[in-house]
């Protein structure tokens, strides 16, 4: 498979690694340095492209992808709020886009957890609900995209919490969210609930990079050959779980 790789940080660097291993083909790495090699003529060379940078270019770089009729997988997060847009473009160009807020096999398999953990103490209002992420001083949005993911999916099924902050609340309807960033820490993930006799916690640690790109290159191999909006759910035959 020949894979152009949109953002080559650390995270591109070690898709590459990755690919590399499993036999793919790197065709084009696009930085900031190189933006003009970033061209359709370009992109079009790729059987699928892998986006990772930043949630002001994001937007742009996907639609180039999709307008080259380039299968593109997105892990740049803090753009959300631009969504549908992106959704029904990439449906006008009969594309194939996968987003992400986390592609470990790890996280998604924690955001099932999250879910089957929250359907089951919806009824139990006497337990309040507290988030921490932490990641490393580099990360510049928060919360992460993996924090909002699961922020999001506690809200579809515990009544008691209206929306989340990213700051600690006295308020009882919202779902406080607190951001840490320290040096060297790829990323962990904590869901408390409390009462005053009690408390569950459940918790995904990363160790490093590894699995995040792992599970990018999974997913890319999933959507070389298939069209419209993709799930990592899909990826890993979650759908109907």
């Amino acid at each position: 498979m020949k894979i152009a790789l949109i953002g080559y940080g650390k995270m591109g660097k070690a898709i590459e690694e990755i690919a590399l291993s499993k036999g793919h083909q790197i065709v084009l790495k696009i930085t900031s340095s190189n933006i003009d090699e970033f061209t359709t003529a370009a992109i079009k060379n790729a059987d699928v492209a892998i986006e990772f940078t930043n949630p002001h270019s994001a937007i742009n770089n996907l639609k180039k992808c999709l307008q080259a009729g380039v299968p593109v997988i997105c892990g740049s997060t803090g753009w959300l709020n631009q969504w549908n847009g992106i959704e029904a473009f990439c449906q006008q160009h009969n594309g194939t886009l996968l987003f992400a807020s986390n592609f470990s096999i790890g996280v998604n398999l924690f955001f099932e957890l999250n879910i089957f953990l929250a359907k089951l103490m919806s009824n139990h209002t006497n337990y309040n609900i507290l988030m921490e992420e932490i990641h490393h001083t580099q990360k510049k949005d928060a919360p992460s995209g993996t924090a909002i993911t699961l922020a999001e999916q506690i809200l579809q099924h515990v009544t008691t919490k209206e929306n989340w902050v990213n700051h600690a609340t006295q308020n009882a309807d919202e779902l406080e969210i607190i951001s840490k960033r320290i040096d060297a820490v790829t990323g962990t993930h904590s869901i408390k609930y409390t009462s005053a006799i009690d408390e569950i916690e459940i918790t995904h640690k990363a160790f490093n990079r590894t699995g995040f790109a792992a599970g990018a290159i999974l997913a890319a191999e999933y959507i070389k050959d298939k069209k419209g909006i993709i799930t990592m759910k899909e990826v890993l035959g979650f759908k109907n779980f």
